[in-house]
């Protein structure tokens, strides 16, 4: 009986983790979400020469990227964040500024541990470490002043030249086809939403105007009512109401009021 418990748990476990990792749609403005990458511990990452504080996942097919306190990912000629190496990706609707200073070769002087024919030395930094330091290290500009990125004899690019591959890079990334389609496709969304907006936001608005005074006067009526229907102190009781005062002496004042009329007109 306890197997089949276990086993049934265990199926039940298979089923549910594959939907939920599955299921990441970005709802509210209808974008699909990129894949998960599946870890089996917090990936170490390198450091990317000639960048300011570019974090990368080595060893996997998709481009990881850590940087300014974010994780990024281009997927589908988009590009995607989040504050989790694995999970919560959010569409961030550009491109990050720090991709035009990433070498689009970085993989093969990684594989040959050699950039730009100086050996790259690099570092694994394990991911508790990176979340540490990473503030200070940027900072600091501690990888380029003090390491070098771990390229030995490596003399950073001048800033003009850094300005001229990043120009360079940007036309080529633009160029891309995936890029492209994307950026087709949002612009084509954009228009569409910008048809569709007028048309059901106005109405919302005017509704939500027009119900407030309503409720408003509503509940203001509600607290004069008993005010209206209150007897004034020593008065008459209202038609409806219960009289609090002393009927029999009323009925004995109108009857002496008779009986003195009656003797008048004797």
């Amino acid at each position: 009986m306890k197997k089949s418990v276990i086993v049934a748990i265990i199926l039940l476990l298979a089923c549910f983790v594959p939907l939920q990792a599955g299921a990441e749609v970005n709802v509210s403005i209808g974008i699909s979400l990129p894949p998960p990458i599946i870890f089996g511990a917090p990936p170490a990452v390198i450091v990317l020469p000639d960048t300011i504080g570019v974090y990368v996942v080595p060893d996997i097919e998709a481009d990881l990227f850590f940087w300014g306190g974010w994780w990024w990912r281009p997927w589908g000629g988009g590009w995607y964040r989040s504050y989790y190496y694995d999970r919560g990706w959010g569409y961030y609707g550009g491109v990050p500024v720090f991709y035009y200073d990433v070498d689009p070769g970085w993989r093969i002087y990684y594989s040959n541990q050699n950039w730009y024919g100086h050996r790259w030395a690099y570092e694994r930094i394990p991911h508790q470490h990176l979340q540490r330091n990473w503030k200070t290290w940027d900072r600091e500009r501690y990888w380029e002043r003090q390491r070098t990125w771990g390229v030995q004899g490596y003399t950073p690019r001048p800033q003009q030249q850094r300005q001229e591959l990043r120009r360079q890079r940007e036309e080529q990334y633009q160029k891309r086809p995936e890029v492209q389609q994307h950026r087709q496709q949002m612009q084509e969304r954009t228009r569409q939403d910008e048809k569709r907006g007028p048309q059901v936001r106005k109405p919302e608005q005017q509704r939500r105007t027009k119900v407030r005074p309503e409720e408003h006067g509503k509940g203001e009526r509600q607290q004069l009512r008993p005010a209206k229907n209150k007897s004034p102190q020593g008065g008459p009781a209202q038609k409806g109401e219960k009289g609090q005062g002393k009927p029999g002496k009323k009925e004995k004042t109108d009857e002496s009021g008779r009986d003195r009329d009656s003797r008048d007109m004797r």
